[in-house]
């Protein structure tokens, strides 16, 4: 089995007092959190309490300004992949699945891959949070600003591990009703 980042979406934050309802399974993604998992997640950021483990490993965000963050780099690679059917069936697929679970936040669940290591998965969020996240953001926005050719041709030429997730209704780890 591998070890999965697992994205949803809802309309209240997990707190310590309860899961939220309902929570729409967005993606889920094999043995990374990748780059689409990080710029959906990179607004408004926060650690909240796992909705499936027991450290505050969670990360909440803003849906609406990451979905609309992604969308901006995604058409930004696709000005250099205009003729990859590949590419946009994976755009539009993304793009309707995204508006179909649409609520008012993001919340990415990130156990699976944070163990992977030794280290400790709670400082491993706290470094996404703090770092990485908005490491990938940066980067994107200089992208899309026309500033970061060189880390965009870098996205275009593998953007099957940045943006190729499994989206879906139903994932490893999904919420009932």
């Amino acid at each position: 089995m591998a070890n999965r980042s697992y994205l949803y979406s809802a309309d209240s934050m997990p707190n310590e007092a309860e899961i939220p309802k309902p929570v729409r399974c967005i993606s889920e993604h094999n043995w990374d959190i990748p780059l689409a998992h990080k710029l959906l997640v990179g607004r408004g950021t926060t650690i909240v309490p796992s909705m499936i483990w027991n450290p505050p490993i969670g990360i909440a965000a803003e849906y609406a300004d990451g979905a609309a963050l992604l969308g901006d780099l995604l058409r930004a690679v696709g000005r250099g992949l205009e003729d990859d059917a590949e590419f946009a069936a994976c755009v539009a697929g993304t793009t309707t699945h995204l508006a179909k679970q649409q609520a008012k936040y993001f919340v990415l669940e990130t156990g699976e891959i944070v163990s992977m290591t030794d280290d400790d998965p709670a400082e491993s969020v706290r470094r996404l949070v703090s770092s990485e996240i908005p490491a990938a953001v940066a980067e994107a926005e200089a992208a899309i600003a026309g500033r970061n050719d060189a880390w965009l041709a870098s996205v275009r030429s593998d953007w099957q591990r940045h943006f190729a997730s499994f989206y879906g209704d139903a994932l490893y780890f999904s919420f009932p009703g």
